[in-house]
Order: C-alpha cells, then sequence, then structure tokens
C-alpha cells in the first residue's frame, strides 16, 4: 500500500491528553475555539495541554484555511497536503487529500498525486502551487523571485500567494506537531 493515502489514518498519542471531564475551564476554552469536529480529536485533546498555545494556533489555522477570500480553499488544502507529503506527515497528508477532493469532486486527481507526486497532475495552476508548497518545504532557502514569477504566470494574484506562503509554513508547524507528540496509525 502506498505511504499516503486518503483513507482516514489514526494518530496515537506519546504525551496523555487532557481528558474532556476534567479539563480546565482554560483548555475547555481553547477546545471551543476549534473547528467543531476537532474539538474531541485526540490530536486536539493532547494539544489543550497548553490552551494557550493552542487557542493561538486555533485562530492561526482559521484565519490561514478559512479565510474568505484570497487563494482557493481547495488549493490551500492541496498545497497543505504536498507541505504534508514533503514533510512525511501520513495524517495530515490523509486528511488534507480528503478535504482537497471534497471540495473540487475530483478525488482521482488527489490519488494520482498520492501516487505518482505532484508532477503528475495536468493542471498547470495546481501543479504550480504544489511545485511552490514542495519547494517551500523542502528548500526555503532556495525560493526566489522566479517562483514567485512562476505562480503569477500560473494566475496567482499577490493576495493568493501570500495565502499559500501561510499555509505551507502554518503546516511546516502543524506537521512537527503530529511528527512529535505522536504516532500516525495505518487505516483499518
Amino acid at each position: 500500500m502506498n505511504r499516503f493515502t486518503m483513507e482516514e489514518v489514526g494518530w496515537t498519542p506519546r504525551v496523555p491528553p487532557v481528558e474532556a471531564e476534567t479539563a480546565t475551564p482554560a483548555q475547555l476554552a481553547a477546545l471551543e475555539a476549534c473547528p467543531p469536529a476537532q474539538r474531541r480529536s485526540t490530536y486536539f485533546l493532547t494539544l489543550a495541554n497548553d490552551p494557550a498555545s493552542l487557542g493561538e494556533r486555533g485562530a492561526l489555522f482559521n484565519a490561514v484555511m478559512y479565510a474568505p477570500r484570497g487563494l482557493p480553499r481547495a488549493e490551500r488544502e492541496l498545497a497543505t497536503a504536498v507541505t504534508s507529503m514533503a514533510n512525511g506527515c501520513v495524517y495530515c497528508t490523509s486528511v488534507h487529500a480528503r478535504r482537497f477532493a471534497e471540495l473540487t469532486r475530483d478525488a482521482p486527481a488527489m490519488q494520482r498525486i498520492l501516487d505518482e507526486g505532484w508532477l503528475s497532475d495536468p493542471d498547470p495552476r495546481r501543479r504550480a502551487v504544489a511545485a511552490y508548497a514542495d519547494k517551500l518545504t523542502r528548500t526555503p532557502a532556495a525560493v526566489t523571485a522566479a517562483d514567485v514569477a512562476a505562480l503569477r504566470r500560473a494566475g496567482l494574484d499577490d493576495l493568493q500567494i501570500l495565502d499559500l506562503n501561510h499555509s505551507v509554513a502554518m503546516f511546516a508547524n502543524a506537521n512537527r506537531l503530529m511528527q512529535s507528540l505522536g504516532d500516525s496509525t495505518p487505516p483499518g
């Protein structure tokens, strides 16, 4: 089986998660600020050990991933899936690959990326977004004005380019948290 998948991947923490029933008011408030589907996930309950940090992370995540302007949401999901693949984060790749597939209604395109890599995407704009996300993740110091120019040629404006940078940078942090605080477990 391919290392990366759109199937749901589990996650086992190395740090004990907060128990919702015994959480402090600050921990509960930080969890309530998270998207509803994530509030009781093992990962977010683990992050709730530091409620101030979780609150800041949640606000940043919402601002970067759900902003109503700038880079289309599907392209943010593509960028975070590619970033997660480059970082080897199986869990995050599965989540954001599914989101991309749901938003675009094009699961075969994402499956091709998971199986063959982002170069296999025939769409020039998506390939440009993925190429930039991959390069910024793997070799950030090597990103140049020419890389930004390639994004502009693919049709991205300045706000979309900024949104792309925010998505990739935020997932550099998110992937490291996920990978250092626990282990992905295969589907099934």
